[in-house]
């Protein structure tokens, strides 16, 4: 029925490429392509035997437009999953849109050079007129919004869990539950041991970046911007028990600030233990969590690169990890003249993850939705021309998805809100 290129194959992409063979129905033919094609083939082999879908591989250097177009015109998707890198995604909207095929991804646009003249002038230009200084933001992305609805294809951004699934449980309580939100708290715990002393469960650049930035909520039309890790709450989850979490900026809190109407504060937190952020604080203190080149033995390194190549890859954490997830979103508004609070999640187990894909749960918990929304826009449920985010389709047959193809969700209609 479809064609799916896949760029990249980690540890997230690892699972969406699982969940896209047991769909077979939908995606009768699969390109896994990544700049080491070796990993690629291993990942290919390994699936052959267990489905109907066509697996084929491609070495693609995802930093080079040209490469990337040239794969699309060879391979002929009706869709791109981007699983790559956030540094790659404009690369990539850039060669779908050369080649009219809609694109999918999971996280938004980070420039990997922070120095960059060209982003820098952007970059400080968004801090003083919005007042958040992470950075990541959809602003980059958002300007591909008319030439996306121009060449008639859709651009599905950040259809992971938070952000994607959050944004779509969002959409959910909007048209079900409330006839006005008024605050969103999104909540991020994971439960899990993987017994190291120190690994991040994503991409180290990418969660270290983002841990170690300042955090930012929406509240009363603007963004509040504060110290890294200077808000602390405690919330007993469900599966998980009672944990600390933090106060972090998150990029989906930009896209429901502006597509949620009365919302008046929207806030992201994330769990941490005592050990991790010892350790990350340490790090930083010593430079290396910088992202800028520095001169060592005649060479140049960035020194959040090189730290990446020492710690574990999160790819490999499946085996060790045991405990679960719980994520979801509190709600609060008014329903009919009545105020009203829910709380919509999922509980996810990391050895379930790991015995039907060989992955802990963070990856599988983005994973998943990556299929997903990729299923959507192929199958033309969510398709319009343009540039969106997931909370701007209909979230009934996501939502269904999720509860078919292994992240379930619940309501509860009572939960203990968040000072």
């Amino acid at each position: 029925m479809s064609r799916v290129l896949v760029i990249g194959c980690g540890g997230v992409a690892s699972v969406a490429i699982h969940k896209i063979c047991q769909v077979s129905d939908v995606f009768t033919d699969l390109c896994i392509a990544s700049r080491t094609v070796s990993k690629c083939d291993v990942l290919a082999e390994e699936l052959k035997g267990n489905t109907k879908t066509n697996i084929t591989t491609a070495k693609v250097d995802a930093d080079n437009t040209d490469e990337v177009i040239a794969l699309i015109n060879k391979f002929k998707p009706d869709v791109v999953l981007n699983v790559a890198l956030p540094y790659q995604d404009l690369t990539i909207m850039d060669a779908c849109l050369a080649c009219k095929v809609p694109y999918v991804d999971t996280a938004n646009y980070e420039c990997e050079d922070t120095d960059n003249p060209e982003w820098r002038k952007v970059y400080e230009e968004r801090c003083k007129r919005l007042g958040f200084t992470a950075y990541f933001d959809y602003s980059w992305q958002w300007a591909y919004r008319e030439k996306y609805k121009e060449a008639g294809i859709t651009g599905l951004l950040g259809t992971g869990f938070d952000p994607g699934v959050t944004s779509v449980f969002t959409a959910y309580a909007q048209k079900h539950y409330f006839d006005e939100i008024h605050t969103i708290d999104i909540l991020d715990c994971n439960g899990g041991d993987h017994g190291y002393p120190f690994a991040t469960n994503f991409n180290p650049e990418i969660n270290l970046r983002e841990v170690s930035a300042p955090g930012s909520y929406w509240e009363d039309g603007h963004w509040v911007e504060i110290p890294p890790m200077s808000i602390k709450r405690e919330y007993d989850f469900e599966g998980v028990g009672m944990k600390d979490m933090y106060l972090l900026h998150h990029e989906e809190i930009e896209a429901l600030a502006a597509n949620i109407p009365h919302v008046k504060r929207i806030r992201f937190f994330m769990t941490f233990g005592q050990s991790y952020l010892t350790h990350m604080k340490c790090l930083e203190n010593v430079g290396m969590l910088r992202t800028d080149p520095v001169e060592f033995n005649g060479q140049q390194i960035v020194p959040i690169q090189f730290l990446k190549a020492l710690l574990p890859d999160p790819a490999s954490l499946g085996p060790r990890t045991v405990g679960k997830t719980n994520i979801g979103c509190i709600f609060t508004g008014i329903k009919d003249g009545k105020e009203r609070k829910i709380y919509i999640y999922n509980v996810c187990d990391h050895q379930e993850c790991y015995r039907e894909v060989g992955s802990q749960a963070i990856s599988y918990t983005t994973g998943v939705p990556a299929m997903i929304g990729t299923m959507l826009v192929a199958k033309g449920v969510w398709n319009k021309p343009g540039v969106f985010t997931t909370d701007e389709f209909d979230p009934d047959p996501y939502m269904d998805a999720l509860n078919k193809y292994g992240l379930p969700w619940k309501v509860d209609e009572n939960p203990v809100l968040v000072d």
